[in-house]
């Protein structure tokens, strides 16, 4: 049984969204002011986090990056404030999807489970490349040399697409088709956001070396043991 943070100050939604879960076999908890997410998140496992970005005390835009300080478990933004910018912040933070309102309890179920069965361990992990490269899908995190390094659920994923054919050249648009199945409208800077993020754990880990490499006017492509060093 999932269980399911609900964090929504208006209570009535929060409640039918609680029943929704449950009628779901979901457990779940519903938490209705900003300031008790962090101590409930760090005290309590679960699998997944809805997050409103209007919220009494700490709003959810800062509690998604206070989150993702310490945890990969995935959120997914609720907001009536329906505008690109809201959008972008809020997966740019680190956030898995998003949901605008008014929005149906089933869509909400929907995208739930959605988000679950692409953050659920796959394979025990796939060496790609280089017996020295090694992706961990349980774990969420990639091993070179000897050295792990971990991601967001959204990090991963591309990383793990990119790494899968070593060489090839992913343009923005397949990587958002891949990310985004159900062809929501995403800014480029999403995807370079999420990318550069990327690049900056790997660097940090491994000397500089640039697995990702930027290909002028065609996209991304991921390439091992280049010797290339980040700019």
């Amino acid at each position: 049984m999932s269980s399911i943070v609900i964090v929504e100050d208006e209570k009535k939604l929060a409640r039918v969204l609680a029943d929704y879960f449950a009628q779901s076999g979901f457990d779940h908890h519903c938490i209705y002011h900003g300031d008790e997410v962090i101590d409930y998140i760090k005290q309590t496992t679960v699998d997944l986090i809805l997050l409103d970005i209007m919220l009494p005390g700490k709003d959810g835009v800062s509690l998604c990056k206070e989150i993702r300080s310490f945890s990969n478990t995935p959120i997914i933004m609720l907001t009536a404030r329906a505008d690109e910018i809201d959008r972008l912040l809020g997966l740019e933070l680190g956030a898995d999807d998003y949901i605008c309102k008014p929005f149906s309890p089933r869509e909400v179920v929907a995208r739930v489970k959605a988000v679950l069965r692409r953050s659920q361990p796959q394979a025990q992990g796939n060496t790609l490349g280089s017996s020295d490269f090694h992706v961990d899908d349980s774990r969420l995190q990639i091993s070179y040399q000897q050295q792990y390094v971990e991601f967001t659920h959204v990090e991963f994923q591309l990383l793990q697409l990119l790494s899968s054919e070593p060489g090839r050249i992913y343009s923005r648009n397949q990587l958002m088709d891949a990310m985004y199945s159900d062809h929501r409208v995403v800014s480029d800077r999403t995807i370079d956001s999420h990318i550069k993020k990327i690049r900056k754990k790997l660097a940090s880990n491994f000397n500089n070396t640039e697995f990702i490499q930027s290909v002028y006017g065609a996209g991304y492509r991921f390439e091992i043991d280049t010797g290339s060093k980040t700019t």
